[in-house]
């Protein structure tokens, strides 16, 4: 099991960037992989970036070259930069973290973060 805290959240004008953090309460390299997912309201939580246990990452297609997932062992923190924003961009970003138990892959959420792009 792990318990993830995501920060970073808040308004930003179009053009601009925020950062967002996932904290997990367990080594991230012990875990498969970790996401970043968005979801706008009346829509489906959609996949934005991954990151795992290598450090190979993915993007969607409609935030590569905007957005980098990274992340920092020692504080066992993974993050999401997000620069050029666009209002389309605006929902509530969960952390997710896949945990491998035999055969079994288990989901673990954050709590989410709302990032609103307006002027």
């Amino acid at each position: 099991q792990v318990e993830l805290v995501e920060s970073g959240g808040g308004l930003v004008q179009p053009g601009g960037s925020l950062r967002l953090s996932c904290v997990a309460s367990r080594s991230i390299f012990s875990i498969s992989a970790m996401d970043w997912y968005r979801q706008a309201p009346g829509t489906e939580r959609d996949l934005v970036a991954t990151i795992d246990s290598g450090g190979v990452t993915n993007y969607a297609d409609r935030v590569k070259g905007r957005f980098t997932i990274s992340r920092d062992g020692a504080k066992n923190t993974v993050y999401l930069q997000m620069n050029s924003l666009k209002p389309e961009d605006t929902a509530v970003y969960y952390c997710n973290a896949r945990i491998r138990t035999g055969l079994t892959l288990n989901n673990y959420w954050g709590q989410g973060t709302q990032v609103t792009v307006s002027s």
